[in-house]
Order: structure tokens, then C-alpha cells, then sequence
């Protein structure tokens, strides 16, 4: 995925961040992650994006992708 084809991502303040940070091993803490999410200007273009794609893997808007499932059930 190209920067160009998501304006946004271009402010996510996850690029300045290690990516493995956003892409914990199983039962790795996504602390972090969040914490850096919570202080992104495009967290909701994140998750907008993560949601529409069905991202599977990694932190994406502030939530895991179990907190993304849990969302669109409620939303359904």
C-alpha cells in the first residue's frame, strides 16, 4: 500500500514509530501502540481504513484487530 493512495496516512504518527510496535507476537502487549494512536490526528481515517479492508493484523486506529471484530458486530 502506497502513501499516495491513503492522504491521510501521511500524518499517522505511527510513522515515526517502529512498526513492530503495531504488529505484537501473540500476547505481546499493544500498550504502546495505543498510546502513540491516541496522540494521531488521523486515528479515525485509520480505523475507517481498517474496518472498510478488513484488516486482520496489527493496531489500526487505536484498537486490535479483536477490537475491530467486537465493532463491527455491534455495528451490525
Amino acid at each position: 500500500m502506497e502513501i499516495e493512495e491513503l492522504p491521510w496516512a501521511a500524518d499517522a504518527k505511527c510513522l515515526q514509530a517502529d512498526p513492530e510496535t503495531f504488529f505484537p507476537e501473540k500476547g505481546g502487549s499493544t500498550r504502546e501502540a495505543k498510546r502513540i494512536c491516541m496522540q494521531c490526528d488521523v486515528r479515525d481515517e485509520c480505523l475507517d481504513y481498517a474496518l472498510e479492508n478488513d484488516e486482520r493484523f496489527g493496531i489500526w486506529g487505536g484498537l486490535s484487530e479483536r477490537e475491530r471484530r467486537k465493532l463491527k458486530r455491534i455495528a451490525s
